[in-house]
């Protein structure tokens, strides 16, 4: 399956995603710039849960030194960058021998790997120190 038909397919295999992820091409972080809406491929346990409980909209990219990492979405339906985790900003990092842009939290041990579906899809793959596996999501650029 293609990146785009995972996406479509809400809660794939997430060996297929991981095979999807290493496919797609490197990303530059000034590609990343504006507001992405978000999903996961997986729901449960672990940080999908705490996202979900979150009510996790995306990602927002104001430039390499400035990201809200975690944009949520109010009771009343507005969005708002949730800082219980710290803000972030955009580096160029290799992750499964790909350099591409991967955003680092500012006070968490976790790292953000992107990789380019199309100009407005992104993968995502969350590596965060201590957990049992990658966590994998894509974006969406809405502006």
């Amino acid at each position: 399956m293609t990146a785009l038909e995972l996406i479509a397919a809400g809660e794939p295999d997430l060996d297929a995603v991981a095979a999807a992820f290493d496919a797609c091409g490197a990303v530059a972080p000034g590609a990343l710039r504006g507001t992405w809406r978000g999903g996961l491929f997986s729901s449960g346990g672990g940080l999908a849960a705490r996202l979900d409980k979150l009510n996790w909209y995306g990602k927002r990219f104001h430039d390499d030194e400035d990201v809200d990492p975690l944009l949520c979405r109010s009771a009343d339906g507005g969005l708002y960058s949730y800082d219980g985790m710290g803000l972030a900003r955009l580096r160029e990092v290799t992750f499964r021998g790909v350099p591409s842009a991967a955003m680092i939290y500012d006070t968490q041990p976790i790292i953000d790997h992107f990789r380019r579906v199309t100009d407005d899809v992104v993968l995502g793959a969350m590596d965060a120190k201590g957990q049992p596996r990658i966590l994998y999501f894509h974006l969406t650029r809405v502006e």
